[in-house]
């Protein structure tokens, strides 16, 4: 048995600090424009829908690149994906900055959708990179930085616009990724992990085909009605899509997404339950800056402009920080499936107290505040469950699987939250409004899904850890190998990880007709 090992340096303080910024990247490319949709018809002389696909685009484009770039990143260098994703954000920016119009735009945010990969590429590459017990601290701060990242996208893109323009918005997103992809040059090492093979291209496409069609008709369907033709038809072409990927993937030798690994219970359910907390986490992200920004005469709004609206949820944002490293010593103390029920029970509470917490702006806010810290928890603790399940050459595509469902979460917790504020309404000054029974309605939703996500959290088998597997005996191993065939392993729903994960900096490959050769204890 062979063995890879990486480098043993101490923790890299700066090569976290470096990649959990890409965090915030992404997260502002998904927010940038939203505060200014409602400018941009007038702006690029369309009209409101044809504006709302400045949003769409990139959640399409997002939905497809993050699986397929980060395979590609497994199978031939995280941080050159990464490299790639941040330099079509910045080229991405640069088009939407100069173009000047509708389609090229349009073009800039379909091109920047691609740098949603970097947060599950940058997972993998923290556990490539860090010690064992530094990793749940920085794959906590990585997944923190995506609400900083959403907080900072609802008032920056006021100030910018307010004082230098529309393009700024771009040109800001393009300097930042340009200075990252210069950081990650400068810092970040290429891992030696690989997975071996072909990339799998069949699957690739009609993976893209199927999310793109499904997360069209989920984003488009209440403006174009949920029994339409162009929703039916995308829903119809999602399932076909789907019915020929799933038997497809089964049978190629080195699918795109390892369908018998994402089987495994406490994989999928992992993924089950991050789909939950994608939906329960957007009511908090869609509703509160509407709930601050409707007018006084609705009887429960504040008037406040979008800017105000958007600087209320900065505290929310920097809740993400605050608790990720006490989401980090939890994850060390009691186990990651138990932070996950704590994270989750913490999105129930916020949000039942969410539903009588609407008398002033402190309370509204106050709110918000407990729901980041449920999501905070929450999000900590995924990549830890995932990495626990999965051999170490899958790491990026399995987190990002797990990430995919939980954007897919937030389109579903955007159609169903859209659909419940443009009908439970009422007339005031002679335009229809939701209610506030609209927005108790989509707090109590938010409760529901994240008690959902908690009872499917509950059923999470425990798993060694990669950390554990890594001190796991070699007679053990040995043992466990040559009592079952290879096949039967990786097919098991319900086994710890394949005999490929041993840990961070430890990558075994099988080569069957060479006696094994005896493990080393580890430093």
């Amino acid at each position: 048995m062979s063995r890879v090992k990486l480098s043993a340096e101490p923790p890299n303080r700066l090569l976290t600090v470096v990649l959990c910024m890409s965090g915030v990247i992404v997260a502002l490319q998904h927010t940038l424009v939203v505060p200014l949709l409602g400018e941009f018809p007038a702006l690029l002389g369309v009209d409101f829908a044809s504006a709302s696909w400045l949003v769409t685009v990139t959640l399409l484009t997002a939905s497809a690149a993050t699986p397929i770039l980060s395979r590609l990143a497994d199978m031939f260098g995280k941080r050159r994906m990464m490299l790639v994703s941040l330099a079509t954000i910045a080229a991405g920016s640069v088009v939407a900055a100069v173009g000047g119009t509708f389609p090229a735009v349009l073009v800039g945010r379909a091109l920047q959708g691609l740098g949603s990969a970097l947060v599950p590429i940058g997972i993998a590459i923290l556990r490539d990179e860090l010690p064992e017990e530094r990793v749940p601290g920085a794959t906590a701060m990585m997944s923190a930085t995506l609400g900083i990242g959403s907080a900072l996208g609802l008032p920056l893109p006021g100030v910018l616009y307010a004082h230098l323009g529309w393009q700024a918005i771009f040109w800001s997103s393009a300097l930042a990724a340009a200075v990252l992809f210069v950081a990650i040059l400068a810092v970040v090492p290429e891992s030696p992990v690989r997975t071996p093979g072909r990339f799998d291209i069949g699957g690739a496409v009609l993976l893209s085909i199927a999310l793109s069609a499904l997360l069209l008709g989920i984003s488009k369907g209440g403006a174009w009605g949920w029994t339409s033709d162009h929703t039916l038809g995308a829903a119809i072409i999602a399932l076909l899509a789907f019915g020929v990927w799933f038997p497809y993937e089964l049978r190629v030798k080195q699918p795109m997404v390892d369908l018998r690994t994402s089987a495994r219970r406490p994989v999928l359910l992992t993924n089950i339950s991050g789909l939950l907390c994608g939906i329960s986490m957007y009511v908090n992200m869609l509703t509160t800056t509407q709930q601050l920004a409707a007018g006084r005469d609705t009887g429960y709004g504040f008037g406040l402009s979008v800017l105000a609206a958007g600087l209320c949820m900065v505290p929310a944002g920097l809740m993400m920080v605050v608790f990720a490293p006490v989401s980090a010593r939890m994850i060390e103390r009691v186990g990651a499936k138990h932070t996950l029920l704590i994270g989750t029970g913490v999105l129930v509470v916020a949000y039942v107290t969410r539903v009588f917490l609407t008398g002033s702006i402190p309370l509204i806010v106050l709110g918000a505040m407990f729901v980041t810290v449920g999501t905070a928890i929450a999000y900590a603790t995924m990549p830890m469950l995932i990495m626990g399940s999965v051999p170490v050459t899958e790491t990026a595509s399995a987190n990002g699987l797990n990430t995919l469902l939980r954007s897919v979460g937030t389109s579903i917790s955007s159609a169903i939250i859209s659909a419940l504020l443009t009908t439970v309404t009422m007339r005031v000054g002679g335009r229809y409004v939701p209610t506030l029974g609209a927005f108790e309605l989509v707090f109590a939703l938010g409760a529901l899904t994240a008690l959902a996500a908690m009872a499917v959290a509950a059923r999470i088998p425990r798993t060694a850890g990669f950390a554990a597997a890594a001190n796991k005996s070699a007679d053990d191993e040995t043992a466990a190998n040559e009592s079952a065939e290879p096949d039967a392993i990786a097919g098991s729903a319900d086994e710890p990880a394949p005999d490929e994960l041993v840990g961070p900096g430890v990558v075994r490959i099988r080569r069957p007709s060479f006696p094994r050769r005896p493990r080393t204890a580890r430093r």
